[in-house]
């Protein structure tokens, strides 16, 4: 899926490739989805004609009624049973999120599904929110444009128990009555979400109008019944640990207003013009950033502006300009004048870019390499890589941006003057980065190495920063991976004698997965994404280092860190990280 067009893809533990939202509800609910919980038409139509060329119909017409919509509310209550954190117990609610915008043809037929499973779940069992803006417009709120949504998503069937209005201000007490009598619900049902100095603020902002109460009144909801006990051997029940995620999650967010001192972060990339094509990853660096109480100041450059202005962009000379010889001197020489100055204006433009990306750059506290595909840019990348090595600059490679350090690397230190990836030149003569030989080379759909996989810690590798951080008595981590190309066997001797060390290989030891240089304050490269599993309240270990590394607080984490690990930790943890627990967090000044 192109970037630029549908966002970042978000890839889950089993290895599915799905939307950003599912990004979101992993990172603020705190659980682990799987690819069943992205469902789509084209899953549900495919399910259909399986089942019909199965037989399973006995020959019967299949029509969107009822044969797709019964598929769609078969798929939500069995996915709804699913476990998706460390209890494994059977979640109590399901969020389904019905996306589109209501009138669409292609959501028809998840609409009439929904209305049909309000009446098989029966009462007490299906709550409705429906989200509207509300615009303010020279001063005043609207609410003729909810009005009319909510008419039209009545006439479809479908019935709001709470309308969540989305505004640029706080609701006015007029406009909640106004929205309550004209959409037929009670002012208590009406709940404003306004603008918060923070994403991470607005759970405070609902709690405080009672959402929790609403959803259990409307849903009957009880009080989660005690759990087994836990690894620490302490009996805690499911509130229990809900109300101390509460806690942990309100110090940490009103904190955000007392963390005054910036840090700068560049993040050199290929897709900028569209920042949700690295959501997670700008996720990832705020929740470093709150853990290491930094305000996070994120620079976006086009890693194509670091490569400099081409000859192309030079004006060429005036005899190469149009030249009709029906036109008048005085005309050919306005038309020279105009064309020379606008190839100028280009011109300058060029230049314009390249010296303030590269002043971005250099005065930047970190450099932030993430993810890719195809050449563009890649010099550009390749240059600041080198910058950041040089200049002792603290340095993340995320995928890429791991290869893209292993090829400045090998130009620059290893006498390997046209090494690149064949991903670039595919008859380069030192391709340092290569094909993996397992990928389908004529698929592009789903080929790549993907989900959840080990990496595991290298002998002799316990000074690494990064493992540090990951804890050095783990001899391996588990993250998730997403790329086709990986760097080359052939050339890890070479590599390593001039001082690059492969840290961390997959679990035959074949494929390189971390690399590092002793060195370096920061300097690290990863294979796989880290801002997969990159939590609020325990923030990626590689994003986490990376921060802490450009704040000048890297000691102190790493320390911090590594007494949170001797000590009791009531709730497990995967690689030190929040992925289906919650982990301890450590709020210590440093």
């Amino acid at each position: 899926m192109n970037p630029k067009e549908h966002g970042e893809v978000f890839v889950l533990d089993d290895g599915g490739e799905v939307d950003l939202d599912l990004g979101n509800y992993e990172r603020y609910l705190n659980i682990t989805l799987t690819r069943e919980n992205n469902i789509t038409t084209g899953k549900i139509y495919q399910h259909v004609i399986e089942k019909e060329r199965r037989g399973d119909y006995l020959g019967h017409t299949v029509q969107v009624v009822p044969h797709i919509t019964d598929a769609i509310q078969d798929w939500i209550e069995r996915v709804a049973r699913i476990p998706v954190d460390d209890t494994n117990e059977i979640p109590d609610v399901c969020i389904v999120e019905l996306g589109g915008t209501i009138g669409d043809i292609e959501s028809m037929p998840f609409v009439e599904g929904l209305v049909q499973l309000r009446r098989r779940a029966g009462r007490n069992n299906f709550l409705q929110i429906h989200v509207s803006y509300i615009p303010v417009i020279g001063g005043e709120q609207k609410t003729k444009p909810t009005q009319q949504a909510i008419k039209s998503v009545r006439s479809m069937g479908l019935i709001p128990d709470l309308i969540a209005c989305r505004c640029e201000i706080p609701l006015s007490d007029s406009t909640i009555d106004k929205v309550a009598r004209f959409c037929h619900v009670e002012n208590s049902q009406v709940v404003g979400v306004r603008d918060m100095p923070s994403t991470y603020q607005v759970p405070m902002l609902l709690e405080r109008q009672g959402l929790v109460d609403l959803l259990r009144d409307i849903l009957r909801l009880d009080p989660a019944p005690p759990t087994p006990t836990n690894a620490a051997g302490t009996s805690l029940s499911l509130y229990q640990r809900g109300q101390q995620t509460w806690w942990r999650w309100k110090e940490l967010s009103i904190g955000l207003e007392r963390h005054f001192e910036p840090v700068n972060i560049v993040l050199v990339g290929k897709y900028t013009e569209l920042h949700d094509s690295y959501l997670s990853v700008v996720k990832s660096l705020e929740h470093a950033a709150m853990r290491c109480h930094r305000k996070l100041e994120l620079t976006w450059v086009d890693a194509s502006h670091l490569e400099p202005p081409t000859p192309s962009s030079t004006p060429p000379p005036s005899s190469t300009l149009p030249n009709r010889s029906s036109s008048s001197a005085s005309q050919r020489s306005c038309a020279n004048s105009s064309a020379t100055s606008s190839l100028s204006s280009q011109t300058i433009t060029n230049h314009s870019r390249y010296h303030k990306a590269w002043h971005s750059v250099i005065n930047a506290q970190g450099i932030l390499i993430p993810g890719g595909f195809g050449v563009r840019g890649t010099e550009g990348m390749v240059a600041a890589a080198r910058w950041a090595r040089e200049h002792g600059k603290p340095y993340l490679g995320i995928c890429l941006g791991m290869q893209i350090a292993v090829i400045e690397y090998a130009r620059h230190c290893c006498g390997l003057g046209g090494a690149t990836s064949a991903e670039f030149d595919a008859q380069a003569k030192d391709p340092v980065v290569v094909f993996m030989p397992e990928i389908d080379r004529r698929s592009m759909g789903a080929t790549m190495r993907l989900g959840l996989r080990p990496t595991r810690w290298q002998d002799g590798s316990e000074w690494s920063r990064l493992r540090r951080l990951y804890g050095n008595d783990k001899p391996e981590i588990w993250e998730r991976h997403r790329h086709r190309y990986e760097v080359n066997p052939e050339y890890i001797d070479r590599l390593q004698e001039a001082g690059m060390h492969f840290v961390g290989k997959d679990e035959k030891g074949e494929r390189m997965e971390v690399v590092e240089l002793k060195d370096h304050d920061w300097f690290v490269g990863v294979q796989f994404h880290p801002e997969y599993l990159s939590r609020v309240l325990q923030p990626s270990k590689p994003y986490l280092g990376f921060v802490a590394a450009s704040a000048g607080v890297l000691g102190p984490v790493t320390r911090e860190l590594e007494t949170d690990a001797q000590g009791v930790n009531a709730f497990p943890a995967v690689n030190g990280s929040l992925v289906n627990g919650v982990g301890k967090l450590g709020l210590g000044e440093f």
